[in-house]
């Protein structure tokens, strides 16, 4: 079993069902030390899943103060791998410590 940190997309049912075959279940959780900012989405398939042109993505920012909302979902490695897939090139997952203590994987905006 493997967490995953959604703070767009990836919370909505068009999306899931699409990429995973079913709705996940989640829990709300906040991540500290990051901010929101937007990309332009460009990919054909994501843009017709999601249906919205940008997409959120977090930037680190280290300071505290800095925290963003999303949904922590219990998801298998195979589905973590599907995820992977339908993230475009600008976003990195990496592993993170949300605010409630769950280590969780997220999709980021590396510098």
């Amino acid at each position: 079993m493997e967490y995953l940190f959604s703070y767009g997309t990836l919370q909505q049912d068009n999306v899931q069902l699409k990429n995973f075959g079913r709705l996940l279940e989640g829990k709300k959780d906040t991540i500290s030390g990051f901010i929101l900012k937007d990309i332009e989405i460009k990919d054909e398939f994501v843009l017709k899943t999601s249906k919205q042109r940008f997409h959120p993505i977090i930037s680190f920012t280290g300071n505290k103060e800095d925290r963003v909302s999303g949904t922590v979902f219990s998801i298998s490695s195979k589905e973590l791998e599907e995820a992977d897939s339908y993230e475009v090139d600008e976003y990195t997952r990496i592993e993170v410590t949300l605010d409630s203590g769950i280590k969780s994987w997220a999709y980021a905006h590396q510098e």
